[in-house]
This record gives structure tokens, sequence and C-alpha cells, in this order.
């Protein structure tokens, strides 16, 4: 049994738990740790189609601009603010990334609409993680949208204010708490 394998079946053995492995004389080993957090799992369905529903989400959520990087690498603070303000738009949030999960089951012979939208918001995001950098981990947000056998459309997310929550900081999860009001009233809009 390898060190990894030890560790890992140690880490799932323990609610909370901190693991050492043996001390050698010429190396420090890293220190393990897991915790369990609560987390509220929203489940949005909607009667509408599944393309409809993405449609209008894509619609209400528009997609982040990567030369707004370009402005973050020269220094333009405040041209990088304005520029995330007005990409943002009304949700207060951008679409980074989406991942067509559905495409993938051809591997299996099959066809599925599904894909999971990295979304968030680079200025609150920051504020998080000026106060916790490991607030990134959660940041940005999932949020999966798939097609029932009916075929109709369901969204779900984890609650940021419980993803946030865990780091014990009042402020992170009061900022997360916004998120939770956006990403939620995003979502309504869309399967509606």
């Amino acid at each position: 049994m390898t060190i990894r394998t030890l560790a890992w079946g140690i880490l799932l053995a323990a609610t909370t738990s901190v693991w050492s492995p043996p001390a050698h004389a010429d190396a420090v080993e890293p220190k393990v740790a897991a915790t369990s957090i609560k987390v509220e799992h929203v489940r949005i369905e909607s009667a509408k189609p599944y393309a409809e529903v993405r449609a209008a989400l894509e619609k209400l959520v528009p997609r982040f601009d990567d030369r707004i990087r370009v402005l973050l690498q020269y220094g333009e603070i405040g041209r990088v603010k304005v520029e995330l303000e007005k990409v943002q738009g009304s949700a207060g949030l951008v679409i980074f990334s989406v991942a067509p999960h559905g495409d993938w089951v051809q591997i299996l012979g099959q066809k599925q609409n599904a894909a999971q939208f990295v979304t968030g918001n680079v200025l609150i995001a920051t504020q998080m993680t000026s106060r916790n950098a490991a607030a990134g981990l959660y940041a940005p947000l999932r949020i999966m949208l798939y097609e029932t056998a009916a075929g109709t459309a369901v969204l779900k997310y984890d609650r940021p204010s419980d993803l946030f929550g865990q780091y014990g900081n009042r402020e992170v999860t009061e900022i997360a708490g916004s998120l939770d009001r956006k990403i939620f009233d995003v979502l309504v809009t869309a399967a509606h």
C-alpha cells in the first residue's frame, strides 16, 4: 500500500482529521486535513425545453471578455474595473467557460444535453479572495444545466454562502450572500 493510498483511506474514514505521514530525516512531509461542510444544493426545474433555458441563460449572463486581462497586465486597474462592471451587465455575473458534459457521453454511444457553466463576478470574487485566498476554490462557481427524460431543463448549483461560509470569515460569507441572490435570480429568470 502506498502512502498516498493510505492517506486517502484515512481521509475518507474521518470527518475532520489531520494526518501526517511518518517523518523522514531528509524531507518535511506535508500535512493533510479534511473537513466536512454542509452545503445547500439548489435544484430549479423548468417546464421549458433545455435549448430554450440554455439560450435564456446565455442571454442573461454574458461571456467574459478575455481582453480585460490585457488591461490588467498593463496595470490599467481603473479601466479593468469599468470593463468588468460593463461586461457583467444587469445580472452582475459572467460566464467564464462552458463544459459540454453532454457531448462526452458520445463515448458511450449516447446523446445528452448537459452543460456546466463556470460563472461568477470577478469584483466579488476578489473581495473574498483578498480576505481568504482559499475562497478561490469556489470562485468562479459552477452551474449545471441538463435535460430531463421529458425534455425539460433542470438547473443545479451549490449555494455560494455555504461554500464560502466554511472559512469562518464573516466578511467572506456576507459577500458570498450577494452571489446567493444573483445566481438564484438569474437561474429562476432563465427557467421561467
